[in-house]
C-alpha cells in the first residue's frame, strides 16, 4: 500500500440506528476502495466489520469495527460503530479519532430511537454529519415520509442534495440538484451511467436546486451578499457554502443510497473527499499516534488500533507513553480493515493503522516520540448507567474471572470492573443489560467461565444525630501479664461549630482539649478526635490506641456493618494499670465504648443518592416521572432539548438497579439517561427498620 499525506486522508465514523444499514454501507466502500472484491451480507455472516463470533449470532454490530478504502488517489478511514446505544463505546472512541461521520438511515422507518441518540452523542462531540437515507430499494421505502420525519427530527439542518428516482423495489437511481443530473444504476455493482435530468424530474429537481443555492448562501456572508445581488451562485460556490455550514454542524448533507446494490455509494465517497473535514494534524511535527482500541485475535495474539496524530509513524522510532515514561518500537505496521491486516512502511499524522503485542498497547494510550512532550488525553465515555455483582459459580474459578474480566475491560473501557472491599463484592457496570449479557456471554464461551450475575449491595453509611456517652473497662488475666485499660468517651455528630460543653452523668461539663486528630475518611466524611484527659488518667501514648480502636469500629459500623461517617468522639476519663495497661488493650477499650456509644446517640443509615438526568420524548414524561417517583426520587428541574423533555431528579442508589431496562421499556427505548453520585442522605424510617432486620437476620444465619 503507498503512503498518504495527511491532505490526502479522510477519517469517518458510520452511525445509526440498529438495522439501519451500516454494515452493508461499509461492506460497498470497501468493494468501491477495491479492498474487497465480493460483497458480504449480514445474513450470510461473512461481512468484513461484524467478524466477531457474537456480532455474528445477534447479526449485528457488538464493537467499533476500523475498515479502509483507496479511493480516487486518496484514502477513507472509516469505523462502523455499533446501532445500540448499549454498545456506544465504539462510538465514542471513535469521536476521538474521526472528523466526519455519516448517520445511516433506514428509508423504510425514517428518524429512528437510534438515530436521535447518536446524533446527540455526536452534535455533543461537535462532529459534522453527512445523513445517507439507506435501503431506498426495499419495498417499503417511504421518500415523502423521510423528507417530513428528517425535518422534524433536524429542523433546519437536512439539506438534500439528491432525491430518488422510483423508491422502493425498483430504485435504480438518483437526481443530484448539485451536479443537476441523472445518475441511473444498470447492476447492483455500482456501475453507472450520468444522464440527463428526464423531463419529468426536470420541475423538482430545479425548485430542490433552488433551495440548495439559498441553504448553500447561509453559511457564509460574502456568499449571502452574491446571493442576493446576483440570484444564483457557481457550483463551486455552493461547494464552498456547503462546506462551511457542514464542518459548522449547521448543515447535514442528504444522500440517496442504497448500499445492498451499490446505488449512491460512489458519490457518498466523492462527497467525503471534496467536502470532508481532513484530519487536523502536524504532518511535520513529532511522530506521536493515539490507541483508541485494541482486541485479541487469535492467530495474532494483542492488536492495538491507533491513529497518527503527529509527524510520521514508523517502525523505526522510539516512542514513549507519557504517563508512565514505558518505552515502545514498533516491528511492523499494518493498515487494517476488520481482520485483514496489510503491512505498510510508515504511516503519516491523520492515518489510521495497528499493531501487534505491543508492550504498551492498551486502549486510552498515547505514544510520542522520546522527549516530544506529546500527550493525547483520553476518550471520554459516557458513566456507566448499569451496575450488577458478578461471581464465578465454582469458586476455583475466581482467579480466572479476574483475569478475563480485565482482559474484557481492556478492550472495551465501557466495561468497568470494580471490586469492593467494603462491599465484598466484584462491581460489574456497563451500558445497559446488553451490553452486560455479552459480557456473561464472552465469559462464558470464550474463556470458559460460568458466573451469577445479581443485584449488588448498597454502601450504606451509618452516622449519629444525638451526643452520647459509654466507658468500657477490657481486664484480661491469664497467667503471667495482664491486659487492662479503660476508656471513658462521648460522641456527638461532627456538623457546625465545635462544642466543648456537655452534661456528662447529669452534670454540665466544660472538656478542654488537648490533643486533636481529624481525619478525612477515605469513604466520605471525617472522623474528629479529641483528647480530653485530665490528670494522666490515661498517658497520652495510649491515644493512638484507642483511636485505632475507634476506626476499627468505624469500618464496619454497629448498625449494618456499613462505614461510619461524621463523628466527634472526645475521650475524657479512663484508667490504667502500671504494668498490665497495653496498647490491645485500649485498641479494644476504645473500640467497644465507641460503639456503646453510638447505639446510644440516634444511630442513622444514610444511603447513595444520585442526580440522574433522563431525556425522554414527551409522549413519556408522564410515564417517566412516575416511575421516579415510585423509586422514592425527588424530581427536580424540568426543560427542553431539541424537543425533548428533560427530567432532573435525586434518586437512591438502592432504587436504580436496572433502571435502564425499565426507562427502555417504558419508553419503547426512545429515553437516555444520566447518573451521577450526588451525597448521602438519611434513609426514610421504615427502610431503616429493614435494613436493620436484614442485617440481623444476615449475622443470625453467619452464628
Amino acid at each position: 500500500m503507498k503512503e498518504y499525506s495527511t491532505k490526502d486522508i479522510r477519517n469517518v465514523v458510520l452511525l445509526g440506528s440498529t438495522k439501519s444499514g451500516k454494515t452493508t454501507l461499509a461492506e460497498a466502500m470497501l468493494f468501491e476502495g477495491k479492498v474487497i472484491d465480493r460483497r458480504g451480507s449480514v445474513e450470510e455472516k461473512n461481512t468484513v466489520s461484524d467478524y466477531e463470533e457474537i456480532e455474528k449470532l445477534n447479526q449485528r454490530s457488538v464493537y467499533g469495527t476500523p475498515l479502509y478504502a483507496e479511493f480516487q488517489n486518496s484514502k477513507i478511514n472509516f469505523i462502523d460503530a455499533p446501532g445500540s446505544d448499549d454498545f456506544c463505546g465504539g462510538a465514542f472512541s471513535a469521536f476521538k479519532v474521526c472528523e466526519n461521520g455519516i448517520l445511516v438511515i433506514n428509508a423504510q422507518h425514517g428518524v429512528e430511537v437510534g438515530t436521535e441518540i447518536f446524533a446527540r452523542h455526536a452534535s455533543r462531540a461537535k462532529l459534522p454529519l453527512a445523513i445517507a437515507i439507506n435501503q431506498l430499494d426495499s419495498e417499503k421505502a417511504d421518500w415523502d415520509m423521510l423528507q417530513g420525519s428528517l425535518k422534524e427530527a433536524f429542523g433546519s439542518k437536512p439539506v438534500f442534495l439528491q432525491f430518488p428516482v422510483n423508491p422502493g423495489v425498483a430504485f435504480d437511481g438518483f437526481i443530484d440538484v448539485l451536479a443537476m443530473k441523472y445518475y441511473h444504476f444498470k447492476d447492483n455493482n455500482g456501475t453507472r451511467e450520468d444522464l440527463e435530468i428526464p423531463a419529468e424530474y426536470k420541475s423538482q429537481a430545479e425548485s430542490m436546486h433552488a433551495e440548495l443555492v439559498e441553504k448553500a448562501a447561509e453559511y457564509d456572508e460574502a456568499l449571502m451578499e452574491k446571493y442576493f445581488d446576483q440570484g444564483d451562485l457557481s457550483a463551486e460556490e455552493v461547494m464552498k457554502g456547503l462546506s462551511l455550514g457542514y464542518a459548522s454542524g449547521e448543515a447535514y448533507p442528504v444522500f440517496c443510497i442504497s448500499a445492498k446494490k451499490d446505488i449512491g455509494v460512489k458519490k457518498l465517497m466523492e462527497f467525503l473527499l471534496g467536502v470532508g473535514v481532513p484530519p487536523k494534524c502536524d504532518e511535520k511535527g513529532p511522530a506521536g499516534l493515539f490507541i483508541y482500541k485494541n482486541d485479541m485475535e487469535q492467530h495474532l495474539g494483542e492488536v492495538s488500533f491507533f491513529k497518527a496524530m503527529s509527524g510520521i509513524v514508523s517502525t523505526g522510532i522510539d516512542f514513549e507513553d507519557p504517563a508512565s515514561g514505558n518505552k515502545e518500537r514498533f516491528s511492523a505496521l499494518y493498515a487494517v480493515a476488520g481482520l485483514k491486516k496489510d503491512p505498510v512502511s510508515a504511516l503519516h499524522a491523520g492515518d489510521f493503522g495497528c499493531a501487534v503485542k505491543l508492550k504498551n498497547g492498551k486502549s486510552d494510550t498515547t505514544l510520542a516520540a522520546i522527549g516530544s512532550g506529546l500527550d493525547y488525553g483520553k476518550v471520554e465515555y459516557p458513566a456507566p448507567k448499569y451496575r450488577c455483582a458478578i461471581k464465578a459459580k465454582a469458586q476455583t474459578d475466581d482467579q480466572k474471572l479476574g483475569d478475563a474480566l480485565k482482559k474484557i475491560s481492556s478492550q472495551d473501557p465501557t466495561v468497568v470492573v470494580e471490586y469492593s472491599k467494603e462491599l465484598r463484592q466484584t462491581i460489574l457496570s456497563g451500558n445497559g443489560e446488553q451490553h452486560i449479557n455479552v459480557v456473561k456471554w464472552r465469559l462464558n464461551n470464550e474463556f470458559g467461565i460460568e458466573v451469577e450475575l445479581f443485584a449488588p449491595k448498597v454502601p450504606y453509611r451509618e452516622t449519629i444525630t444525638k451526643t452520647a456517652c459509654a466507658q468500657y473497662r477490657h481486664k484480661k488475666q491469664s497467667g503471667g501479664a495482664g491486659q487492662f485499660g479503660e476508656v471513658h468517651l462521648l460522641v456527638c455528630p461532627a456538623e457546625g461549630e465545635l462544642n466543648t460543653k456537655f452534661k456528662i452523668d447529669g452534670k454540665d461539663t466544660q472538656l478542654n482539649p488537648k490533643t486533636q486528630d481529624i481525619t478525612e475518611l477515605e469513604w466520605g466524611g471525617k472522623l474528629e478526635f479529641y483528647n480530653c484527659v485530665v490528670g494522666g488518667a490515661i498517658d497520652l501514648g495510649f491515644m493512638p490506641a484507642i483511636l485505632k480502636g475507634i476506626k476499627e469500629r468505624m469500618v464496619e459500623g454497629p448498625l449494618t456493618g456499613s462505614y461510619a461517617r461524621d463523628i466527634r468522639v472526645f475521650v475524657y476519663d479512663g484508667k490504667m494499670h502500671p504494668v498490665d495497661s497495653k496498647e490491645i488493650a485500649f485498641i479494644i477499650a476504645g473500640r467497644n465504648a465507641f460503639k456503646e456509644a453510638f447505639r446510644n446517640a440516634g444511630p442513622k443509615i444514610l444511603e447513595p443518592i444520585y442526580n440522574v438526568e433522563v431525556m425522554t420524548p414527551s409522549e413519556y414524561q408522564g410515564a417517566v416521572m412516575s416511575d421516579l417517583q415510585n423509586r422514592r426520587g425527588m424530581l427536580g428541574d424540568m426543560g427542553t432539548d431539541n424537543g425533548f423533555a428533560v427530567l432532573k431528579a435525586r434518586v437512591p442508589l438502592a432504587e436504580l438497579y436496572k433502571y435502564s431496562t425499565t426507562l427502555s421499556s417504558l419508553t419503547s427505548g426512545s429515553a437516555t439517561f444520566t447518573m451521577e453520585f450526588a451525597d448521602y442522605q438519611p434513609v426514610p424510617g421504615d427502610v431503616q427498620t429493614k435494613l436493620l432486620e436484614a442485617y440481623a437476620a444476615e449475622e443470625s444465619d453467619e452464628d
